[in-house]
C-alpha cells in the first residue's frame, strides 16, 4: 500500500482539453506562482480552505457558534447581512461546514493517499484505453507536492495509464525535476519571456522556467506549450515574437495551445473573499485568429485551447 498523502482541490472526469483522448484531471493544491490572472486561486495555498457561497448564506449565525477560533463574524449593511471569515484566524478545522444548514460553506481541498486517488482515476480506465487518454495532473503546480505527485505518476504508469502533467515549469528541487521527467507528456505553461514583466505578473523570475524547458527539450520529453494570452501583460508583439522564435527551436514541442484570457475564475475569488485584481477584456475572435496566423508563420502547430 502507498499511504503518501497529497491535497487535491478538484477532480474532473471525462476531460477532452488536458491532453490526448478522454482524461481524468486531478488538480493539486499549492503553487509557487501568484499570477494576477490566476483562474484557480483555490489552488495556490497548500492547505484546505473554507469556500463561502454568499448566495446560499441565510446569515443564521450557526457557523459563528460552530467556529472554535471565533474566525467568523456577521456583517450587516445596506444590502443585508452576511458572514465574513477572518482567514488569518481560520485553522482549517472545517467545523463551520458541518454546522451550516444551507450548504453555503464548503471546502476547497481534501487529502488523499496515492492509493485512494488511484482508485478514483482507475474507474475511468476503460475510457483511457478506448480513446488513447489517461490521467492529467495539474493544479496549482504538481511539482509543489513533488513526493506525492511522483508516487502517483509511478502508480499510474505501473498500471499502464498515460500521465500528462500540467505545469508552470517552475521547480528548483531535484525531486520536482524528476516529476517533470517522469510524466509521459508535459503541458508546459509559458507566461512570458520578459524577465521584469514576468516577475511583476507572477511573482517569480522566468529564468528557471526557461532553463527547465530547454533541459526537458534536450532530453526529448514530449511537450505541448500552453500560452496564456493576457491583454496588456504578455500579448505585445515583442513578447509574441520572442516566444515564437524560442519555440521554433525546440524539437520536443509537439504543439502550441493558445489560452485566451477569460473570467471564469472570478467567482472563486468571491468564494475565498479575495479581490480580483485584473481588469481586462477577453480576447475577441478576430484577435485569436490573428494570433493563430502569427504562430503558424513560424511553422508551429497551434490551436486555441487544449
Amino acid at each position: 500500500m502507498n499511504n503518501t498523502r497529497g491535497i487535491v482541490f478538484h477532480i474532473i472526469h471525462g476531460s477532452f482539453v488536458d491532453g490526448p483522448g478522454i482524461r481524468t484531471t486531478v488538480f493539486l493544491k499549492g503553487c509557487p506562482l501568484r499570477c494576477v490572472w490566476c483562474c484557480n486561486p483555490e489552488g495556490q495555498l497548500l492547505h484546505p480552505e473554507v469556500k463561502l457561497n454568499a448566495a446560499l448564506c441565510k446569515a443564521c449565525g450557526a457557523c459563528i457558534t460552530g467556529c472554535p477560533e471565533n474566525a467568523i463574524t456577521l456583517l450587516t449593511g445596506e444590502t443585508g447581512s452576511r458572514v465574513q471569515i477572518n482567514r488569518s484566524l481560520c485553522t482549517g478545522c472545517m467545523q463551520c461546514i458541518a454546522t451550516c444548514p444551507t450548504g453555503a460553506l464548503d471546502c476547497f481541498g481534501r487529502y488523499y493517499t496515492v492509493d485512494e486517488l488511484f482508485e478514483i482515476v482507475k474507474k475511468d480506465e476503460q475510457f483511457y484505453r478506448l480513446s488513447g487518454g489517461g490521467v492529467t495532473v495539474g493544479g496549482g503546480e504538481p511539482t509543489f507536492q513533488a513526493a506525492f505527485t511522483r508516487e502517483f505518476i509511478k502508480k499510474c504508469k505501473d498500471n499502464y495509464i498515460h500521465v500528462a502533467l500540467d505545469t508552470c515549469g517552475y521547480t528548483t528541487t531535484a525531486e520536482g525535476l524528476k516529476v517533470l521527467e517522469e510524466a509521459d507528456l508535459l503541458l508546459f505553461d509559458l507566461k512570458g519571456l520578459d524577465p521584469r514583466r514576468h516577475v511583476a505578473a507572477t511573482g517569480v523570475s522566468n529564468e528557471r522556467i526557461l532553463e527547465n524547458l530547454k533541459n526537458l527539450n534536450a532530453k526529448g520529453k514530449p511537450i505541448i506549450i500552453r500560452l496564456p494570452v493576457i491583454p496588456g501583460y504578455n500579448d505585445s508583439t515583442a513578447n509574441l515574437q520572442a516566444t515564437a522564435e524560442l519555440l521554433a527551436q525546440l524539437r520536443s514541442v509537439e504543439r502550441v495551445d493558445l489560452m485566451p484570457y477569460h473570467e471564469y475564475g472570478k467567482v472563486k475569488y468571491e468564494q475565498l473573499e479575495k479581490d480580483y485584481a485584473l481588469n481586462v477584456k477577453p480576447l475577441s475572435r478576430e484577435r485569436q485568429e490573428e494570433l493563430l496566423a502569427f504562430f503558424r508563420n513560424y511553422g508551429l502547430p497551434v490551436q486555441i485551447g487544449g
